[in-house]
């Protein structure tokens, strides 16, 4: 997803950290994505892809809706998404609402409700925008604690756990980010009155110098203002940049819990 300029998000994919921010995310977790969205689209569906990124996605959709099928894909930066026949790029901010188009067979969105803080008043908007039968699929990130599988010494445990600590402790200080959603959504859905509710949880390990870890240090290299005014010292920031670069050093990534659920046909 992109930050823009909107005030809630707390990210920018539109920086060069974005782009790199964008093809980590992308190499993480598509497949994870589209192993519960895949089954789900048939051809001819009517899809909405939120928080489109570079598109990637929104891609993947389309060829399983086929040249029958439409994608309408929202971000508040489109500039890193190529245009594509079947795909309608808009440059849209959910927060004002679902896109025109609906309803929508297949509705998705992936680490964009958990920075948003009318988030279950988007999953009602969300809900309503479904047709009969029609599937809302929400990815998220679950929260720390991080478990560090090995490490080049005992203090770049400790380094690792103070500063992604910090982290968090800071975005929740500051509301720009939920670490309890992912675990909520579920519930959250059924609230809402959709059938068929499921949830996935995936965890995988990531070393050093890859794309975990990369993006481990970007996210901190976003938040590095707000680190040194938690009391982080830059030498401490840069000692951290230098282990996720190094493979001796492996840790479990963030959890990606994957929720969906159904409409009833009768609406």
């Amino acid at each position: 997803m992109s930050a823009g300029t909107s005030d809630e998000y707390l990210y920018d994919s539109g920086s060069d950290l974005g782009q790199e921010q964008l093809d980590c995310l992308a190499g993480l977790l598509d497949h994870l994505t589209m192993e519960n969205l895949g089954p789900l689209i048939r051809p001819g569906d009517r899809c909405l892809e939120i928080g489109a990124g570079k598109g990637t996605v929104a891609r993947a959709m389309l060829e399983r809706a086929g040249p029958s099928g439409r994608v309408v894909a929202i971000d508040l930066d489109t500039s890193r998404m190529e245009p594509v026949p079947g795909i309608e790029l808009r440059k849209h901010d959910i927060i004002e609402g679902v896109p025109e188009g609906g309803p929508f067979d297949v509705i998705h969105a992936r680490l964009v409700l958990m920075h948003l803080s009318r988030r279950r008043e988007i999953v009602s908007a969300l809900v309503d925008a479904l047709a009969p039968g029609g599937r809302l699929v929400i990815g998220e990130f679950l929260g720390p604690p991080l478990e560090v599988v090995e490490s080049p010494s005992p203090a770049d445990t400790e380094l690792f756990h103070r500063v992604v600590d910090t982290a968090f402790e800071e975005v929740s200080r500051i509301g720009a980010l939920s670490t309890t959603w992912a675990a909520e959504v579920d519930a959250c859905l059924r609230q809402e009155g959709l059938t068929a509710v499921e949830s996935r949880r995936y965890g995988q390990t990531t070393a050093g110098g890859t794309a975990g870890c990369i993006l481990f240090r970007n996210y901190i290299r976003q938040l590095e203002p707000l680190m040194l005014a938690a009391g982080l010292s830059e030498a401490e920031l840069h000692r951290y940049y230098r282990l996720m670069g190094d493979p001796a050093f492996r840790v479990w990534f963030f959890d990606l819990m994957v929720t969906t659920g159904r409409r009833r046909a009768g609406g």
